[in-house]
């Protein structure tokens, strides 16, 4: 008997990560609405960019490891280019609103970092994965970024993200991006 349940939780589990993977949303699909709170509690809802401009957002692991550090400091040296092009950078986190506020302030990050200790946007937006690590399974955000549209589509995802350079990769395909 106990191993039925173990078995059924399994295949449990199995089925709901290929239904988060179906739900990631592709080039072309509208953009999960979200709305979360930044480092400073304020809200931030995707529709109030809708029809205005296009939006980055990128997922990212865990506040103050090396990979995050690297990749956010990016984003925040490169954010008058982001402002030239009139482009919103928003990154996510699965941590609760007080790591993420220390992050920002930490390293000065000047774009709004949003918490997302529930992750309901990383599920929304399907990047709410299963990952190892030393052999240990655990759930945590994949690291992938989304360029949403103006009319508020999903313009291009990157996914599996390497941090360092990340900020110059986005910024390259923005510049050619004829939208």
């Amino acid at each position: 008997m106990k191993l039925t349940r173990i078995f059924t939780a399994g295949i449990f589990a199995a089925a709901l990560l290929v239904a988060r993977a179906a739900d990631t949303p592709k080039v072309g699909d509208k953009a999960p609405a979200f709305e979360a709170k930044d480092q400073d509690g304020k809200t931030v809802k995707l529709s109030d960019f809708a029809g205005k401009q296009v939006v980055l957002l990128y997922f990212y692991p865990k506040d103050q490891t090396p990979g995050c550090t690297k990749e956010a400091c990016g984003f925040r040296d490169a954010i008058a280019s982001y402002k030239k092009l009139s482009v919103p950078v928003f990154g996510v986190s699965p941590d609760p609103i007080e790591d993420v506020k220390d992050f920002a302030e930490k390293f000065k990050l000047n774009f709004p970092l949003l918490a997302d200790a529930d992750h309901a946007v990383c599920e929304k937006y399907g990047v709410w994965q299963e990952k190892s690590m030393y052999g240990k399974k655990y759930f945590g955000a994949a690291r992938t970024t989304f360029i949403i549209s103006a009319d508020g589509k999903i313009e291009h995802v990157f996914e599996r993200v390497k941090p360092d350079g990340h900020d110059r990769e986005v910024l390259e395909y923005l510049q050619s991006s004829p939208g």
